[in-house]
């Protein structure tokens, strides 16, 4: 295994699942009335090891990088809104900033490899590889040692941060067609249903970024391995992420998955080391028709579907209460017999 994956464990306990399920089942409520809350607070106590879960410190990671393939105008924007939403998002003006302080969540933001150079400041990691990545449609988006790099560079960023809870969020213009690429080669789906509007392509736009996305798939026919596949459609923020989602993995932490890009990182990261994926909650399904593909190839289900077509880790940070809810629920809602109340069988 390349030295920059690390071994990720099985956590499957059985025992431990029964125990918060028990305790569920016996809170003030009839047998399974909360719904998918109570499969959530089971499915985060499994990944924290604990029947009272607590979520702390969380932190929300946006990576940033442009992408060479945008130049074949396979999004609505032209590329200078990669680098103008990383100042958005330091300024306070973004969605996800918004959201991210109105829940507590600790913001990150990472140039990964945007077209312009950042001046330092508050929130901003650099761990920029290059100005952007190369044309999928021309080569390799990246080089074999770029992945690389991009992934380390998750690990360590994530490595840095404090608490048990990582919302990941992403921003770079051409990374939809990133994702529909991993998706169609990881998962052996045809990219014209892994493939959408992006930001907001008509149906022509949507017609010529399918074609150029059957180029690419074509050019980069041998990339059917993971990291060749990441290092052929790129980009440097979604290798960041694969990294990001690798170290907390490992770490134990609760990975909460924003949209299609997003969960395209995740994707690559559990073809990696399958059990990935056990720490991971959807947050939501997105207007991106291949994001419900790519969830069910994970075999994650969504908490929210809100028709959401923006990323940068904005809902996740709406699904946040959930997961709040979820272990409050398990912490501090009474049982029957500690608040006397009647069983129905009794």
């Amino acid at each position: 295994m390349n030295d920059t994956i690390p071994s990720i464990s099985d956590i499957t306990d059985a025992a431990l699942a029964e125990r918060l399920q028990s305790a569920i089942d016996n809170k003030t409520k009839p047998l399974g009335a909360l719904g998918k809350l109570e499969t959530l607070a089971v499915r985060i106590g499994t990944i924290l090891g604990s029947e009272a879960p607590v979520l702390e410190a969380p932190q929300m990671l946006v990576c940033a990088g442009d992408h060479g393939l945008a130049a074949r105008g396979v999004s609505a924007y032209p590329s200078d809104v990669t680098w103008q939403m990383v100042e958005n998002f330091l300024a306070g003006g973004a969605a996800v900033s918004v959201l991210a302080r109105q829940h507590g969540l600790a913001l990150t933001v990472v140039d990964c490899g945007v077209r312009r150079d950042f001046q330092p400041r508050p929130g901003l990691v650099s761990r920029r590889i290059a100005a952007g990545t190369a044309d999928a449609s021309t080569g390799p988006a990246m080089t074999a040692e770029q992945c690389a790099q991009a992934i380390a560079n998750g690990r360590e960023v994530v490595r840095a941060l404090p608490g048990n809870a990582l919302l990941l969020g992403e921003m770079g213009i051409g990374n939809s067609s990133s994702a529909a690429l991993l998706l169609s080669r990881l998962a052996g789906l045809d990219i014209g249903a892994c493939t959408g509007a992006g930001t907001g392509l008509d149906a022509a736009g949507l017609a010529r970024k399918r074609d150029v996305l059957r180029e690419v798939l074509a050019l980069h026919s041998t990339a059917t391995e993971p990291l060749d596949a990441l290092a052929a459609f790129g980009g440097f923020e979604v290798a960041t992420l694969v990294g990001a989602v690798l170290q907390a993995a490992e770490e134990r932490r609760v990975i909460v998955v924003d949209g299609f890009i997003a969960s395209a990182a995740v994707l690559v990261a559990q073809a990696l080391q399958p059990h990935v994926t056990q720490r991971c909650v959807a947050a939501h399904s997105s207007a991106e028709p291949g994001h419900a593909l790519l969830l069910k190839h994970l075999g994650l289900e969504p908490l929210l579907n809100l028709d959401l077509r923006l990323g940068e880790g904005s809902g996740g940070a709406l699904a946040w209460p959930l997961l709040e809810s979820a272990c409050r629920i398990l912490r501090e809602m009474a049982s029957f017999e500690a608040a006397g109340v009647s069983r129905k069988d009794a």
